[in-house]
């Protein structure tokens, strides 16, 4: 039983090591994240913080547009596909691309729900919920704080 619970640990902390040392196309040092990103970015993407509802700045923003990470760029939503949610977050019901963003177990807080990270640096972004509208029926509840807007020309 002794050697049980040793392989199960050595497992455990082999499987935390190697989701804490997944290597993305953009990386940085978290003092160089603190210095682009605001201290409520940084607070939301960098140590998956959620900002206050109806507080953001997209979440009833209704502009044509793409929605981008704010640490790297890379492009996740359309506001084709955004909702009001009546949530005070922006919802989407789809992502651009499916391998713009990863969904990993989130069981913080007494509850599990499903965290949506950017693929390209790793970004928190919020959670997608099974609760949306179709065609998809989910919904990706971001926060604005994770997100820049391009406007459609």
């Amino acid at each position: 039983m002794k050697h049980f619970l040793l392989a199960a640990c050595i497992l455990f902390a082999a499987g935390c090591t190697s989701a804490q040392t997944k290597k993305y196309a953009v990386t940085k040092t978290d003092a160089e994240w603190r210095k682009q990103l605001t201290a409520e970015q940084y607070a939301v993407t960098r140590q998956k913080g959620t900002e206050t509802a109806y507080t953001g700045k997209y979440w009833d923003n209704h502009k044509p547009g793409i929605y981008k990470c704010v640490c790297c760029g890379q492009e996740l939503f359309s506001s084709t596909t955004k909702f009001d949610s009546g949530t005070g977050w922006p919802s989407f019901w789809q992502a651009i691309n499916k391998k713009y963003v990863e969904e990993n177990d989130d069981n913080s807080y007494g509850m599990h729900r499903t965290e949506v990270t950017c693929s390209r640096c790793g970004a928190h972004l919020g959670h997608v919920f099974d609760d949306g509208p179709q065609p998809t029926g989910l919904r990706y509840c971001m926060n604005s704080a994770s997100l820049s807007f391009v406007p459609k020309n």
